[in-house]
């Protein structure tokens, strides 16, 4: 039986903390008498911010504390976020009726200030917090605002909105516009008729001023209110003790986006011109052919250019596929957060540059590179939306293709992100009659065998054998599937798993069975290796008199072994990837393990790693 939505009665919502408070006023504890009539219709909310003069008097007219200089105040207005500063009830309820410019007198029975039960503030020294008070208080402004710390010491009001989304962050160049003065009005910086230069993160503005301007878009102006925990010395502003705050006006008018890409200052990437669209949305992030003109320089005092597109390539810019490995992995990192039309100034170091390719001949080994690179366009791949179902496996085939070269060529992670890109794909992939689903099933396990490869080489002997049982599930007999998980479980140390996948190769099909021998020797060679090696470890360790420790483990000088598969030279498996080399590589379990960011970015493991994490959780 259906409900009526309407008939069910909704959960009643919690008050807020500030409207259990307002529960408790009652009538003619709180009184409000008009000094000076304000301008406009609007009051301000919770969420705006309120600058406001407060004189305390008692009823017969003597001041007990004030703001205002002429009664023994700094002059410095009261600045606080209606819903989030903590105040006296009696003006958490008679701020918002007020006008701009507005002057009013509230009268507060006790429990309307200080002598509320539970209180949030404390009454200053020597108040009266027991007697009935006169609040003179004048309504300087209100405005919405963005609170930039959670402890209000950092506010921003915007005065003009600005262009775009993106904010400056670290290490990017910024170019702004400041003034400053005091919370009471004094100027104590001037605007000058060039902006300041600074370099976001380098502590070259108060730290409270780069909090606010850090959520400033280029071309906006803005106020940001900065409190004295918040007001650090620096190149701008190198005078700061005795202001309890200070005011900035800020025009940011313009940033240039520098991107430190490793984190460790060794890798960046610097915008000399903007390009078209938003960042990153309109950037190559994806696998595209991207077409680009660079100029690469090395980075030493003479600056010697080694090659320029525009002088020798006659003038035709690169063209190239991202994710592919065909150029410096340093190189397409940068690239791919560019926008079309962008030039980019890359430094790189040799690690990221031609230490691990293929090195111009002009370039010195281990040289620093500097290249100077202008995104013409980018082509994304081909949607698979509305294609037929042979060339739907005719573009999954050119890319599991380039997956197997990338994996002969030892690039397991890029080649890991092909084949798992076309499984991506599958997912929207309706094959319409029995020989289309045969051939979408075997290609499917081809993929799956070709990941189980790639983590195998990786190290990665779980998922190894995860994506082998992908295909043993569905066929128990897969002679391929039934050898690489065995070579994933002897790499991982489990050698009766291991086993009974070779011999149960032999008892399926008996033209596998110098492959499955072949491991099984390699087998027993790995498992005598292992148990020397402990025999080694242990040594000794149980005939030392009391008091004695054996040295155990400290040297390892244990031969690998090198026996190689008997499979015939040049012969290579349906799937593209030679057993031969699964076989050779016993010792990838050593190789560091991967986490979640490399499967959707190859490279995200080395920026990891050189950030010093090995692996990275999200929590």
């Amino acid at each position: 039986m259906a409900v009526d939505e309407e008939m069910v009665p909704k959960k009643k919502k919690e008050p807020t903390e500030n409207e259990k408070r307002r529960m408790k006023i009652v009538p003619g504890s709180l009184m409000k008498a008009e000094m000076r009539p304000g301008g406009g219709d609007a009051r301000p909310s919770d969420g705006d911010q309120v600058i406001y003069h407060c004189t305390v008097r008692t009823l017969d007219g003597v001041v007990v504390e004030s703001t205002r200089l002429e009664y023994g105040g700094k002059d410095t207005p009261i600045r606080q976020v209606l819903g989030k500063s903590k105040m006296i009830l009696g003006l958490l309820e008679g701020l918002p009726t007020m006008l701009k410019g507005e002057v009013a007198m509230f009268k507060m029975k006790p429990e309307m200030h200080y002598c509320e039960v539970d209180c949030p503030v404390s009454p200053p020294s020597s108040f009266p917090q027991e007697d009935e008070l006169h609040f003179e208080i004048e309504m300087i402004d209100f405005s919405k605002v963005k609170v930039v710390s959670d402890d209000l010491g950092v506010i921003k009001k915007v005065v003009n909105e600005g262009l775009g989304w993106e904010s400056p962050r670290e290490p990017y160049e910024v170019k702004a516009r400041i003034s400053a003065k005091t919370g009471n009005g004094k100027v104590i910086l001037s605007h000058t008729q060039e902006p300041y230069c600074f370099t976001f993160g380098k502590s070259e503005v108060p730290k409270g001023l780069e909090m606010g301007m850090g959520t400033m878009s280029r071309e906006e102006k803005a106020v940001i209110y900065v409190t004295n925990q918040y007001l650090t010395e620096s190149p701008l502003l190198s005078m700061v003790e005795g202001f309890d705050e200070v005011h900035f006006e800020v025009e940011l008018v313009h940033f240039t986006q520098v991107r430190d890409m490793l984190g460790d200052g060794r890798l960046i990437k610097r915008r000399l011109r903007d390009g078209r669209g938003e960042f990153p949305m309109d950037c190559p992030l994806h696998d595209s052919l991207l077409r680009v003109h660079y100029k690469g320089m090395l980075l030493n005092e003479e600056k010697k250019v080694f090659y320029d597109t525009r002088v020798d390539n006659d003038g035709q810019p690169l063209e190239f596929s991202s994710g592919e490995g065909l150029i410096p992995e340093g190189f397409e990192m940068c690239v791919r957060l560019m926008l079309p039309g962008e030039i980019a100034l890359v430094t790189c170091p040799p690690d990221y540059a031609y230490d691990k390719f293929q090195r111009p001949v002009n370039v010195p080994e281990g040289a620093h590179i500097q290249w100077e690179i202008e995104l013409l366009g980018f082509e994304m791949p081909k949607d698979w939306t509305g294609m037929d179902f042979p060339s739907i496996m005719g573009e999954a085939e050119k890319i599991r293709n380039t997956g197997n070269r990338l994996f002969k060529e030892g690039k397991f992670e890029l080649a890991k992100a092909k084949y798992e890109k076309v499984l991506r794909e599958f997912n929207h992939v309706n094959p319409q009659d029995d020989e289309e689903g045969k051939v979408f099933v075997d290609t499917r396990n081809l993929l799956n065998l070709n990941l189980a490869a790639s983590y195998l080489k990786m190290g990665e002997c779980k998922k190894s054998i995860e994506y082998c049982n992908k295909v043993l599930d569905a066929n128990p007999a897969h002679v391929k599937a039934l050898y690489r998980r065995g070579m994933a479980y002897m790499t991982d140390g489990d050698f009766e798993e291991a086993k009974n996948d070779f011999e149960k190769m032999m008892k399926v099909d008996k033209s596998s069975e110098p492959d499955a021998m072949a491991a099984l020797q390699k087998l027993k060679q790995k498992k005598q290796e292992v148990e020397k090696k402990a025999r080694k470890q242990f040594k000794g360790l149980f005939d030392k008199k009391p008091g004695e420790i054996a040295d155990v483990g400290t040297q390892d000088t244990e031969e690998r072994s090198t026996s190689e598969n008997q499979t015939k030279d040049g012969e290579e498996d349906s799937d593209g990837i030679e057993e031969e080399a699964l076989l050779q590589d016993q010792d990838a379990a050593n190789a560091p393990r991967v986490g979640w960011f490399s499967h959707l970015w190859p490279t995200g493991r080395r920026l990891f790693s050189a950030l010093g994490f090995q692996r990275c959780t999200i929590l």
